[in-house]
């Protein structure tokens, strides 16, 4: 059998198997559009069959309404958890909206203290004034975050290195200050309740030689 000849033959096997399948799959669904239908008609009363075949009747009916009623509880149970994730989605949203508009309506009166700032005329303000207007902003600024539970982490010269808190950003040797201990801090960091938001950097002391032996 040469090559065009076996091509042959495969595309007429597979059109006689495309061919087989399709009639199952019709003779399939007419199966269970009979069974269905002859379902409905038990249900109804309309199922004519011979007095002996009546209890096996009755007992299909009886099958069909359970069937009936655990689709119902299915369908039901469905939609209450599709409802549920709809009010539990909506809720988040929400959540998230109220908390945002919370911050924002917290900082705008950071806002009006900056636009009275640049309405004052520069030729009358001198630099004290101006850190004093820079001190009352940042206080104030200050007062807003911890109205949301937000405290500052502020170490000072002498206190114990606490890698939870804190963020070594250089080691230097110190006669003053014991090994592990922080000499200067160069950011002040800041918690979330009791989240580290950002460590407080600083400068703490190194071991000596002979402690690192």
């Amino acid at each position: 059998m040469n090559k065009e000849e076996t091509h042959d033959t495969t595309e007429r096997i597979e059109e006689l198997e495309a061919a087989e399948t399709v009639p199952q799959e019709d003779s399939s669904q007419e199966r269970d559009l009979r069974i269905e239908a002859i379902c409905q008609l038990a249900k109804s009363g309309e199922l004519e069959v011979s007095p002996e075949m009546e209890e096996i009747v009755d007992a299909l009916v009886e099958k069909i309404n359970q069937r009936d009623e655990i689709q119902s509880k299915l369908i039901r149970t469905i939609a209450d958890h599709q409802n549920f994730q709809r009010r539990a989605t909506n809720n988040e949203r929400e959540a998230r909206t109220s908390a945002v508009q919370g911050v924002v309506q917290g900082l705008i009166p950071l806002l009006d203290q900056f636009d009275m700032a640049l309405l004052q005329d520069p030729e009358k303000v001198n630099s004290t004034q101006l850190l004093e207007g820079v001190g009352m902003t940042r206080a104030e600024f200050i007062r807003i975050l911890s109205g949301y539970g937000v405290s500052s982490i502020s170490p000072v010269p002498g206190d114990e290195f606490n890698p939870g808190d804190h963020e070594a950003m250089m080691q230097q040797p110190s006669d003053e200050y014991e090994p592990g201990q922080i000499t200067n801090t160069m950011s002040v960091g800041y918690k979330l309740g009791d989240r580290v938001v950002r460590p407080a950097k600083v400068v703490v002391v190194a071991a000596t030689a002979d402690e690192k032996e």
